[in-house]
C-alpha cells in the first residue's frame, strides 16, 4: 500500500496505484494463477496419459513377442542353462559381470540355434517399436538380480551378453514373480546403469513347473521428460497469450463498468464541492452522469444524486433558518435591554434619602425572563417594594411580566394597601388571561418615618428580616390564594449565607447570595431566573433611632 495519499502523489504514482491499474494487475494475476493451476493439472494428466501410453506399448510389445517366442523356441532350456551356470559361480566370479573372464563361462550359450532365433525375433520387434530395448531375462530372487539371456540391443554401453546381470529392487522382483495375470505388468525404477526406466513384460513358461523367464521391454523416462518439456513449453506460450488477451479484455470491461463510472462520480463530487464554495447551488452534478451499469455503481450514482438534491435543499433551509435565528437573536437582545431598562437599575437609587438603602438584581435564565422586582416612592413617606415571579420563561413570561409590573405600579400609586393592590391586580390579570398564566407576588409598603412595613404575599417566597443586633430570619407571613410557592427548605441555605456577614450593605448581601447560588450550581446551566431585592431601613428622620433591615430573595426550584 502507498504511504502517500492520492492527493500527494504525482501523475505517474496515481496511474500506478489507480483502480484501472489494480484491475489489470488483479486480472493478470488471476489469469496467471489460473494458468498455473491448469498447467499443473494438465501436466499431471498429460504425464499420466503419456506414461500409460508407454506402458501399454511396452506391455503389448512384450506380450506379442512372448506369443511368438513360445511357438518356436524352447525358452525354458535356454534360460535354465544360463541360470545353472550363473548359480555355479562364486560371488567373486560374479563380481565383474561384463568382464571377458565372466562372459567366458557363458560363451557356449551363443552357439545354440535357439539363442540366435530368439535374438532375431526380439530384434525385429525392437525395430518395429518405439521402446528402448526388448530382451529375454530371468529375475533371481536369491541374488536380487535380473540375469540377461538374450538382448538384441547393439548400442555401445547397452550390449548385454548371456549371463550378464544387474541388481534390481526386491519390490520389482516380487512384482514380476508374483504377477497374477491381471493389469499391465510394469515397474518404474532407477536402474544403476540406465537411470529411470519403465520396465514392462510378460512371463514365458515352457512347462507347468518351469521357472518363469520374461520377455521385457524398457522405456527410458527421459522420453517422458522430453515429452513433458515440449508440452510445458507449448502450454506456457499458449497460456501466456490467452492470459494477456483475457487480462486485456477483462480490464477493458472493468474500466467500462467500474473504473470509469467511479471516476465520473468522483469528478462530479469535486465539481459539486467547487461550485458549492463558489456559491453555485445547482443540483445536477450527479443526476447528469447517466450511469447505466445495472449494479451497485449505478445505485451509488442515484444515491449521490438524491443526496445532492437533499443537501441543496438543506443548505437553503439552513440559510433561511440561520437568517431567522439571527433576526430573533437581535430582537431578543433588544428585548433583554428593554426589560433591563424597565427595572430600576441605577444605584444608589435614592442618594438623598438617609433613612434607608436599597439594592436589587435580576439575572434571567434565558435572554428574557419572567421574574422582576420594583421599588418606588408612592409619596415622600412611603416606599413600595415588589418581588414577583411569572409562570414560564422566555418571551411569553417577559411580556406577562411587563404587563404585571405596570398594573402593580399603577395600583400602588393609587394609595391602596398591599392587599388591595394585589386584589386589584389579580382582577385585572384574570379578566383577560386566555393562556392561564400566573404570577406570584410579594408586595410591601414601608412607612419611612416610623419604619412600619405592611406587606401582602400572593404565593411568593417568604421574606427574610433582620432586627438590629439579631440574625436573618424568615418571616412566615400568610400567603394569598395565588399558588406558586416553593418548598421553604431551600431558604435554609440562604439564611446561612445571609448570616455569614449580617452587617454587610444591601449590595454586598445580594452579591454574597448570588455567589453562594453560583457555587451551589457549579457548572450546571441556570434553569430559572434569579431575582433579589434587599432594603436596609436606618430609621425615620423623627424616629427614636431603632433600625430594622428586611431582605427578600427568590429563586424558584434552586435548592
Amino acid at each position: 500500500m502507498p504511504e502517500k495519499t492520492v492527493r500527494e502523489m504525482n501523475e505517474y504514482e496515481r496511474k500506478h496505484f489507480s483502480l484501472a491499474a489494480r484491475v489489470f494487475h488483479s486480472a493478470l494475476m488471476g489469469s496467471v494463477v489460473l494458468g498455473l493451476v491448469a498447467l499443473l493439472i494438465g501436466l499431471g494428466l498429460y504425464t499420466n496419459a503419456l506414461v500409460g501410453q508407454y506402458i501399454g506399448e511396452a506391455f503389448g510389445l512384450s506380450r506379442s513377442a512372448a506369443a511368438v517366442v513360445e511357438q518356436v523356441i524352447d525358452t525354458q532350456s535356454l534360460s535354465s542353462d544360463v541360470m545353472e551356470i550363473y548359480h555355479s559361480l562364486s560371488e567373486e566370479e560374479r563380481a565383474e559381470p561384463r568382464s571377458d573372464e565372466f562372459r567366458a563361462h557363458f560363451s557356449h550359450i551363443t552357439e545354440k540355434e535357439d539363442y540366435w532365433v530368439l535374438r532375431a525375433i526380439l530384434k525385429e520387434f525392437l525395430a518395429a517399436s518405439d521402446v528402448n530395448d526388448v530382451y529375454f531375462a530371468v529375475y533371481d530372487r536369491e541374488t536380487g538380480a535380473i540375469v540377461y539371456v538374450t538382448d538384441p540391443d547393439e548400442r555401445p554401453g547397452h550390449i548385454c551378453e548371456p549371463g550378464d546381470w544387474e541388481p534390481v529392487d526386491a519390490e520389482e522382483i516380487e512384482l514380476f514373480l508374483n504377477w497374477d495375470g491381471k493389469d499391465k505388468l510394469h515397474y518404474i525404477g532407477n536402474r544403476e546403469n540406465y537411470a529411470w526406466l519403465c520396465t514392462a513384460g510378460v512371463p514365458v513358461y515352457s512347462g507347468e513347473d518351469a521357472t518363469p523367464c520374461f520377455i521385457l521391454a524398457d522405456i527410458s523416462l527421459k522420453e517422458v521428460a522430453a515429452g513433458m518439456r515440449s508440452f510445458v513449453i507449448q502450454y506456457v506460450i499458449a497460456t501466456s497469450i490467452v492470459t494477456l488477451i483475457v487480462a486485456y479484455f477483462l480490464t477493458q470491461h472493468m474500466k467500462k463498468t467500474l473504473v470509469k463510472p467511479i471516476n465520473a462520480i468522483a469528478d462530479a463530487a469535486q465539481d459539486y464541492v467547487r461550485d458549492t464554495r463558489e456559491g453555485d447551488r445547482s443540483a445536477d452534478h450527479f443526476s447528469l452522469l447517466n450511469i447505466r451499469t445495472g449494479d451497485e455503481v449505478e445505485n451509488l450514482s442515484l444515491i449521490m444524486a438524491d443526496m445532492e438534491r437533499d443537501l441543496v435543499e438543506h443548505e437553503e433551509n439552513l440559510t433561511r433558518i440561520t437568517a431567522e435565528k439571527e433576526r430573533i437573536g437581535t430582537e431578543l437582545s433588544l428585548a433583554t435591554r428593554i426589560q433591563a431598562d424597565m427595572l430600576p437599575n441605577i444605584f444608589p437609587a435614592f442618594p438623598d434619602r438617609e433613612e434607608f438603602d436599597i439594592y436589587a438584581s435580576m439575572h434571567p435564565a434565558k435572554e428574557v425572563g419572567g421574574d422582576f422586582y420594583d421599588f418606588f416612592l408612592i409619596d415622600d413617606d412611603h416606599l413600595c417594594m415588589v418581588m414577583a415571579d411569572v409562570s414560564g420563561k422566555g418571551v411569553p413570561a417577559a411580556l406577562f411580566m411587563m404587563a404585571s409590573k405596570i398594573i402593580l405600579a399603577n395600583s400602588a400609586m393609587m394609595g391602596k394597601s398591599p392587599a388591595e393592590i394585589l386584589t386589584s391586580t389579580n382582577a385585572a390579570i384574570c379578566s383577560n388571561n386566555r393562556e392561564e398564566m400566573f404570577v406570584t407576588v410579594w408586595l410591601g409598603i414601608l412607612e419611612i418615618s416610623t419604619g412600619k412595613l405592611r406587606a401582602a404575599n400572593a404565593g411568593h417566597e417568604y421574606p427574610v428580616l433582620k432586627q438590629p443586633g439579631g440574625a436573618f430570619e424568615l418571616v412566615k407571613d400568610e400567603h394569598g390564594l395565588v399558588i406558586g410557592g416553593m418548598d421553604g427548605i431551600r431558604w435554609k441555605r440562604m439564611l446561612q449565607t445571609l448570616n455569614a456577614d449580617p452587617d454587610a450593605t444591601p449590595e454586598e448581601i445580594l452579591k454574597t447570595v448570588e455567589a453562594a447560588v453560583n457555587n451551589f450550581e457549579m457548572d450546571s446551566e441556570q434553569f430559572d431566573d434569579l431575582t433579589m431585592l434587599c432594603m436596609e431601613y436606618r430609621g425615620g428622620r423623627h424616629a427614636d433611632g431603632a433600625e430594622a433591615e428586611t431582605c427578600d430573595g427568590e429563586r424558584e426550584k434552586a435548592v
